[in-house]
């Protein structure tokens, strides 16, 4: 179960880096491009370390309030119920 996790998480970052790229480069070339509500959709289901490292690296919707307030968001919830789980559990 653990290693299913651990994969997933692997995974849906690595994609969710991957879209940020490709959004950053189709920004650059003026091209049809990916959604926030996409990058965000990917950064809620487990995704935002990815998107986080993306933004940073690429510095892509670094100063966009309308996606950095949902994506603060995702990230307090996502830290919140890690915390919440862990403590449930006794793991912390």
């Amino acid at each position: 179960m653990q290693q299913t996790i651990i994969f997933y998480l692997v995974f849906v970052n690595l994609l969710t880096f991957l879209l940020f790229y490709l959004d950053k480069r189709k920004a650059i070339n003026k091209a049809n491009r990916i959604s926030e509500k996409t990058l965000l959709s990917f950064c809620a289901i487990g995704g935002s370390l990815g998107g986080f490292l993306g933004m940073q690296l690429f510095r892509h919707k670094t100063k966009k309030r309308s996606f950095l307030l949902p994506f603060i968001i995702i990230v307090i919830l996502q830290v919140g119920s890690v915390y919440g789980y862990a403590n449930y559990h006794h793991v912390i």
